[in-house]
């Protein structure tokens, strides 16, 4: 990517809400672009960070591209795209246990979008829970906020009635995870809701591939990010290290969503993500990964059709090899 001027009172490997970053280009960003300021104790629970991207590149691409959201991406004359997306925001310590969060990000002529954010930990019996709550306001910007913006092509997508997929941006996030750890397990649960019209908008490259987002529901195959949708996620994970095979990970996930706005009432879908992976933790191959990641997903929304978003039912496996290697 392409950035602006970046600053950070704090080192942080965190993926941050304003950019709905893939990770590949968030490491990028930091290896490439943080400056960090160290001004002693005065902002040590302060992160504070702000930018402006104009161009994204992809890992299978050579080329730069502007940025665009679905429903009005592709490689069609009738595409449209933005140079502009401008970010700020922080994370603030207020104590040891509790972390607040607000991001504020704009793709000129598409979407304005804030985020708010809360993480606690709490001491419950011999583990820990976790909360984790998240909200995202998202609303039009400049063409995208007129009609004859819209008509132009600057759209989002959802369903705005009357068999209409593509309008104006309008779309609230509400949501929120409890996970309790304990002796290497971890057992969650939460809930997220979409309110308005549109689906949940986020940075698409102008060759229509999306990125990560900092949803609760971003999975491997699905986001779960339609126009009023509602999801129930459950998650169990378990670090070997506490039987004596550190670096060994298993974890598996499941989303089953309904209430997806279309043109033939209203549908839901459902995934399961399985992972297994380890990491070598120490001697000469320290820093290398080897993970299997298993998805299954299912959809009521039809594999064509007007009126409605689309989806066909997937089944993947992925196997990654990784090596981290160390720069600072």
């Amino acid at each position: 990517m392409q950035f602006g001027v970046i600053a950070s009172a704090l080192r942080s490997k965190k993926k941050r809400p304003c950019f709905l970053s893939t990770p590949y280009s968030w490491r990028f960003l930091q290896i490439s672009l943080y400056k960090k300021i160290n001004n002693g104790n005065e902002f040590k629970d302060l992160m504070l960070i702000g930018g402006q991207l104009t161009h994204t590149k992809g890992r299978n691409s050579t080329d730069w591209r502007s940025m665009s959201i679905a429903g009005a991406n592709g490689s069609s004359a009738s595409s449209r795209d933005s140079n502009k997306f401008y970010f700020t925001g922080g994370d603030y310590k207020a104590t040891k246990d509790l972390t607040l969060q607000y991001y504020y990000g704009q793709l000129t002529d598409f979407y304005q979008q804030h985020f708010l954010g809360l993480t606690h930990n709490w001491a419950v019996g011999p583990g820990t829970l976790k909360t984790d709550r998240r909200v995202f306001i998202s609303d039009s910007d400049g063409k995208n906020g007129s009609a004859s913006g819209r008509a132009d092509g600057y759209v989002s997508s959802g369903y705005y009635g009357n068999n209409l997929t593509k309008g104006e941006v309008d779309n609230n996030v509400y949501s929120g995870l409890l996970t309790y750890s304990l002796a290497g397990h971890s057992i969650g649960a939460g809930y997220q809701v979409l309110t308005g019209d549109s689906d949940f908008p986020y940075l698409n490259r102008g060759d229509g591939e999306g990125t990560s987002t900092y949803l609760h529901t971003d999975a491997q195959l699905l986001k779960f990010n339609h126009a009023g949708e509602r999801t129930w996620i459950g998650r169990y994970a378990y670090d070997f290290a506490k039987l004596g095979v550190p670096g060994l990970t298993f974890s598996v996930l499941y989303l089953n969503a309904d209430d997806i706005r279309t043109g033939r009432g209203d549908q839901g879908e459902w995934e399961r993500d399985i992972a297994v992976g380890y990491v070598v933790p120490e001697s000469t191959f320290k820093g290398l990964g080897l993970a299997w990641k298993n998805a299954t997903m299912r959809s009521g929304l039809p594999v064509s059709g007007s009126g409605t978003a689309t989806q066909r039912d997937q089944d993947e496996n992925r196997l990654i090899v990784s090596y981290t290697l160390p720069l600072f």
